[in-house]
């Protein structure tokens, strides 16, 4: 059972960034209510889920490889990406241009910066650690180096964001829907 902690470390953690509005589900359920179809909130996991994938796999790569990271200046790359990408979709010719939504590119990019500046990879360092250079393989895994446990570690926390981030974003998109039929309106 000691073995089994730190995956269900990497597990609870992964729900708790699925609860986090910033991380994901808002996005999803704004694109699910803006089509108007709650299908929309599910198909927005995919990019939610690369650019999450991506941030926590750095910082996943780090533990593994030793390295330090410093969690200011991985915040400052990342706002300072967000601000590029600010000003550059607010500078295109048209209002109309500037106000449309984000696709599955920026998507990723929006949930990768998210995750970056708030430290999502950090989270699991604790985690990580006794994974990658300690005993705590699940079964079956025994023989696998720690760079597999690490990157089977942010397929676990991944897998558990997603599960929680679609369940809310669908709950909103239903929710909304029963709202707007019980209170007689029609969605705009």
């Amino acid at each position: 059972m000691a073995n089994l902690w730190p995956w269900l470390a990497v597990a609870g953690v992964g729900a708790l960034h699925g609860l986090n509005p910033a991380n994901g589900w808002a996005w999803a359920a704004a694109w699910g209510l803006r089509s108007r179809d709650r299908a929309q909130a599910l198909r927005a996991l995919l990019p939610i889920a690369a650019g999450h994938t991506a941030s926590v796999a750095l910082v996943a790569g780090a533990v593994v490889w030793g390295s330090a990271m410093d969690r200011f200046t991985l915040q400052v790359l990342t706002g300072g990406l967000l601000a590029a990408c600010a000003v550059l979709h607010l500078s295109r010719r048209s209002p109309r241009a500037a106000r449309a939504p984000a696709g599955k590119a920026g998507l990723a990019l929006v949930s990768f910066m998210m995750a970056s500046a708030h430290g999502a990879g950090l989270m699991l360092v604790p985690a990580l650690v006794p994974l990658c250079a300690g005993e705590a393989s699940l079964a079956g895994m025994e023989g696998a180096g720690p760079l597999a446990l690490a990157l089977a570690a942010v397929g676990v926390h991944t897998a558990a964001m997603l599960a929680v981030t679609g369940l809310v974003a669908s709950g909103v998109c239903c929710g909304v829907d029963v709202s707007a039929r019980w209170l007689g309106h029609r969605r705009p």
